[in-house]
């Protein structure tokens, strides 16, 4: 039997957030290429 996806915000916050892309430089090109889309960054609502 297969359980439904628990879904830890902290641990996502901690892998995917704004602050985890800032510590690398690979994500801080993310983030930049986000920006230069035009994407608003940093705004979702907390659940």
């Amino acid at each position: 039997m297969h359980y439904p996806h628990r879904k830890s915000y902290r641990k996502r916050k901690r892998k995917q957030g704004f602050r985890a892309r800032m510590k690398t430089a690979g994500g801080r090109k993310v983030i930049a290429r986000k920006r230069k889309r035009g994407r608003r960054i940093n705004v979702k609502p907390k659940m």
